[in-house]
């Protein structure tokens, strides 16, 4: 099993960016794909988008499609959310998380995903 902690979080204003880092301990990070999740008060924790174990494919919500962009490094047991043209709809605590199979196809579910991060509040103030 893997470690994550989350990091970046902040407040931002709307239209501005943010970068968040989500460093994993093991040493078997690149055996898994990973996911950035998010969840605001009172809503369900939805999928933000997810990148292969790779890096060769990546997996987005249509709600950040074009605005947010998931990247990994595996020399350095990490993966990153980019998010660009920040809406008030972003606010929500985002969570890193690992997929659960080695085999992962793309599943924006979160119990498809096995290992999860403490998470980092991001609010996008008007």
């Amino acid at each position: 099993q893997v470690q994550l902690v989350e990091s970046g979080g902040g407040l931002v204003q709307v239209g501005g960016s943010l970068r968040l880092s989500c460093a994993a301990s093991g040493r078997t990070f690149s055996s898994y794909a990973m996911g950035w999740f998010r969840q605001a008060p009172g809503k369900e924790r939805e999928f933000v988008a997810a990148i292969s174990r790779s890096g060769g494919r990546t997996y987005y919500a249509d709600s950040v499609k074009g605005r947010f962009t998931i990247s990994r490094d595996n020399a350095k047991n990490a993966v990153y959310l980019q998010g660009n043209g920040l809406k008030p709809e972003d606010t929500a605590e985002y969570y890193c998380a690992a997929s659960k199979s080695p085999l992962y196809s793309g599943s924006r579910y979160p119990a498809d995903f096995g290992s999860w991060g403490q998470g980092t509040q991001v609010t996008v103030s008007s």
